[in-house]
């Protein structure tokens, strides 16, 4: 997850490891504590070693693959062809967007739990919409 966090946002290792240190939007994807301290950047580099040495990223290739191909979106046994930039551009945008929207509505409703007399002070009726 970690790996995909960093490749949507663009970051290198260091980035990464300090957004895990310091980001509550990426504790709370990744089931972190907030007290979570984290890991050396270091550690991301060795992960991608490994799988490429055990062929992890063809396994998870495949196995997407046939999903794929279980759903009919590609026909098995024929060459698919697309350019992708523009489209995983435009996704890339909107999952921010959808990701940022989801944050918030989370931890409004964390909140709203935690501490419901604070959430109605300091959160904007036409919030709830």
């Amino acid at each position: 997850m970690i790996t995909v966090l960093q490749f949507i946002e663009n970051l290198p290792d260091r980035a990464a490891a300090e957004a895990i240190r310091e980001r509550i939007d990426w504790k709370y994807l990744l089931c972190l504590e907030l007290d979570d301290p984290g890991f050396d950047h270091s550690v991301l580099c060795e992960f991608r070693t490994r799988l490429l040495e055990g062929g992890a990223e063809r396994i998870l290739f495949d196995r997407i693959l046939a999903l794929l191909r279980d759903k009919k979106l590609v026909k098995p046994r024929t060459a698919q062809r697309t350019d992708s930039t523009h489209v995983l551009a435009a996704v890339r945008d909107l999952n921010r967007v959808e990701r940022v929207g989801e944050t918030l509505h989370e931890a409004l409703n964390v909140l709203a739990i935690a501490a419901p007399e604070w959430t109605v002070v300091n959160i904007p009726k036409e919030w709830a919409d």
